[in-house]
């Protein structure tokens, strides 16, 4: 559920108009849907360079052109920054990967078949500009200083308070990608079971999609290292939230802890006006300097849901944010895992147990390990490839009995097959990468092999 405009002015006069905002997002298990978002970097084939804002058959151009498609422009300051079409949008992420954020669809097939569109339409501008497109989660060779920042006035403030609070907060904008899977609940108590249930997951989701294992065209022994990024990135807006596994966990307990983020923005008048560090309690009271007697309404409470950054963020659904960006074939087994495994109320039984013993302590070090050792990392004395092994065997058993099939006759189960193939080998995207790499040559052979 999304706000209209006159929502989004509504003045905020007290915490419960927050919490209630985020209740509003339960719906009945019939009106669940599955919503998926990817980035990607895009490149000159030329010389496996980034592609700049404004430059030849730069990606300007490619937003305007994605237009011929259905696509709506949405521009900041007269410049093209976004399309929307039909729910979904593309967005620019401070570096120029180029990100879609799908429409809340009824079923994996119908995800399958809007990446494939996505994919396809970008491919008929590929014939006509000349660029790649790479799917990895951390860029294997360019530098920071290689790479074009596109020219959102957000992302302006994001990159002078980020080197405050880590030394890797530009990487993450820069020089990340990631796919990520936003799927519903019913209440409150669901919401919880599921929360509980995919933060401590996410690390090893994180070991079974690792795809970022160079850094500025080197192997630096990392599976995953934009996972790593994340670490150093802003302590106050990311990682595993321990109150999210404990007894007081609510809408109410994650508002409470919303408000405890500094702001980045306010928006006003078409402008993002830098409030970074300043509490959103002050605004409500209408305390801030930058924008002096004006008080919070609940557009400025959507933005802010968007600041936090922690593996799984709740706004009126649930986001898994763990994974590094992989390839399309790969794509859609990143939704099939999560609608398995929280979409069923028996994989989510199932799913539970397997990590009944768990503690944070255990959860928060496993996150620590994963970057680097991936699938060989360990948890309770288990190796994380066998943890993985048995959730996507629980989920694959749940896409089975939701029986939704294709025009073929195939279950949505088809997509977990390449994890289960993967897995049987104790592999991941990262280490298939490595083993392939270590026959190559020189690191732009990643564009050419792993591009297209």
């Amino acid at each position: 559920m999304s706000s209209t405009p006159n929502q989004q002015l509504e003045p905020i006069l007290n915490k419960q108009q927050l919490v209630d905002y985020l209740v509003a997002g339960c719906k009945p298990k019939s009106e669940w849907r599955i919503g998926t978002e990817h980035e990607k970097f895009l490149f000159y084939r030329n010389n496996h360079k980034p592609l700049t804002y404004d430059g030849t058959n730069g990606i300007r151009h490619i937003l305007t052109n994605l237009n011929r498609f259905g696509w709506k422009i949405i521009y900041e300051n007269d410049r093209p920054i976004a399309l929307q079409r039909e729910g979904a949008a593309i967005t620019l992420e401070p570096g120029g990967q180029f990100e879609l954020s799908g429409a809340p669809l009824y079923n994996l097939h119908q995800t399958h078949a809007e990446f494939a569109q996505h994919f396809s339409e970008l491919e008929i501008l590929q014939r006509e500009m000349d660029f790649g497109i790479l799917c990895l989660g951390f860029q294997p060779k360019w530098k920071r200083q290689d790479i074009d920042w596109m020219p959102k006035a957000r992302y302006q403030i994001m990159r002078e308070y980020m080197p405050k609070k880590g030394k890797l907060g530009i990487d993450m904008m820069l020089r990340t990608c990631t796919v990520q899977a936003n799927l519903d609940f019913s209440s409150e108590h669901d919401m919880v079971r599921k929360f509980r249930l995919s933060m401590a997951l996410q690390p090893v989701v994180t070991a079974i999609f690792a795809n970022s294992p160079f850094f500025e065209g080197k192997n630096i022994s990392f599976q995953s290292y934009r996972s790593w990024v994340w670490t150093d990135t802003d302590p106050d807006r990311s990682g595993i939230l321990d109150f999210v596994f404990k007894p007081e966990m609510s809408f109410e307990r994650y508002v409470d802890y919303l408000l405890s983020i500094p702001m980045y923005f306010v928006y006003r008048d078409g402008q993002y006006i830098n409030v970074a560090g300043e509490s959103f309690l002050n605004l409500m009271h209408g305390r801030l300097k930058a924008v002096p007697g004006s008080k919070a309404m609940i557009g400025d409470w959507v933005n802010h849901l968007t600041v936090a950054f922690p593996e799984v963020r709740l706004k009126r659904y649930l986001e898994m944010r763990g994974a590094d960006c992989v390839h399309p074939t790969l794509l859609p087994a990143l939704p099939a895992l999560w609608v398995g495994l929280l979409y069923d109320d028996q994989a989510l039984d199932a799913a539970e147990e397997l990590i009944s013993t768990w503690s944070v302590t255990d959860i928060k070090k496993l996150r620590l390990d994963v970057p680097k050792f991936g699938l060989h990392a360990n948890i309770s004395n288990k190796p994380i490839h066998q943890i993985a092994k048995q959730i996507v065997m629980i989920a694959h058993q749940a896409l089975q009995r939701r029986n939704i099939q294709n025009q073929n006759g195939v279950t949505e189960g088809i997509y977990l097959e390449p994890l289960i193939n993967m897995l049987e080998k104790q592999k991941n995207p990262a280490l298939i990468m490595l083993d392939q790499y270590e026959t190559q040559a020189h690191i732009d052979q990643i564009f050419t092999k792993y591009g297209f």
